[in-house]
């Protein structure tokens, strides 16, 4: 399977985002792409920097425009497509949405955002609701993939359900960038934080990680880029750069991959009986109980 993931800036427009990609996407396809992925909310700037109920207009419904767009050019160039939306559900209802289109132009679902940040210029608590589609993975022409988005990279659960599903390859649209008060304190570890984690989701599940980042400066957020592609090992197999567009390529191994699921299988030693705890909030230490003493009859 070779993947494709597009690092690229917002244009301005929905009509140039979508062009934009659309061109991207059939460049990809003659790089010898079998499945090419855009970034977080791709058709949008990340507007998620403020807050602004005239932001929910930038919403729309998929099956939609833009979906039937990307169909289109999965089955014109005969590759698997997962797109990133801001998603109107309905009824004022609005969702993080990334879809999955086979390479035959097929919508074969949606899997919506299920955890949503919220820190200062990344204020996506006030447009998101959490997802309700639980965690998914999809057989396509290319081979089986799950999708996952940006913060929920932050969480082992998440990328651990989806590889159980069967996902060889774990895709995730993301807009993540440094902020100018914390990028000369914070910033190498911020960005070191966030490969490491994604990396250890490759090893922990026997499967390749694709993040694909946005670039630019877009309010108070520059993107910090460097897209990547890890293999089940943790090795970074390729790196996209901190501030350029571009499409980066990379070929994942099938017989590699299982040869290492053989040699360390996780999956086989996992002590499920053990897990139970893994869906309180928190795990309190139990009281000790006090065991009272019978007072002796003279």
């Amino acid at each position: 399977m070779r993947l494709a993931l597009l690092q690229l800036r917002d244009y301005g427009s929905l009509a140039e985002n979508r062009a934009q990609t659309v061109k991207k996407i059939a460049e990809a396809a003659k790089g010898g792409a079998d499945v090419v992925c855009t970034q977080e909310l791709f058709t949008t700037p990340y507007f998620c920097v403020k807050q602004d109920p005239a932001n929910f207009d930038l919403a729309e419904k998929i099956p939609g425009p833009t979906t039937d767009l990307l169909c289109a050019a999965a089955k014109k160039n005969k590759v698997v497509v997962v797109g990133s939306l801001f998603e109107n559900r309905g009824s004022e209802v609005y969702h993080n949405t990334a879809v999955v289109i086979d390479a035959d132009g097929t919508l074969l679902g949606s899997y919506r955002k299920n955890h949503i940040p919220q820190d200062p210029a990344f204020e996506e608590k006030f447009y998101f609701t959490p997802g309700d589609l639980g965690y998914r993975a999809w057989k396509t022409k290319a081979g089986k993939i799950g999708v996952l988005i940006c913060w929920d990279q932050w969480y082992p659960e998440a990328a651990r359900l989806t590889a159980l599903r069967g996902a060889d390859v774990l895709i995730y649209p993301t807009a993540i960038g440094w902020l100018p008060s914390e990028k000369a304190a914070l910033g190498a570890a911020q960005h070191n934080a966030w490969e490491t984690v994604q990396r250890g989701h490759a090893v922990a599940n026997g499967c390749y990680v694709a993040a694909i980042n946005r670039v630019g400066i877009e309010g108070e957020s520059e993107f910090w880029g460097q897209s990547f592609v890890a293999n089940p090992y943790g090795q970074v197999i390729a790196r996209a750069s901190e501030n350029k567009e571009e499409i980066l390529y990379a070929d994942t191994d099938p017989k590699a991959q299982a040869e290492f699921r053989r040699i360390w299988p996780f999956f086989r030693d996992r002590r499920i009986d053990t897990y139970g705890d893994l869906t309180k909030r928190l795990v309190d230490d139990e009281a000790p109980k006090v065991v009272s003493k019978k007072k002796k009859k003279k």
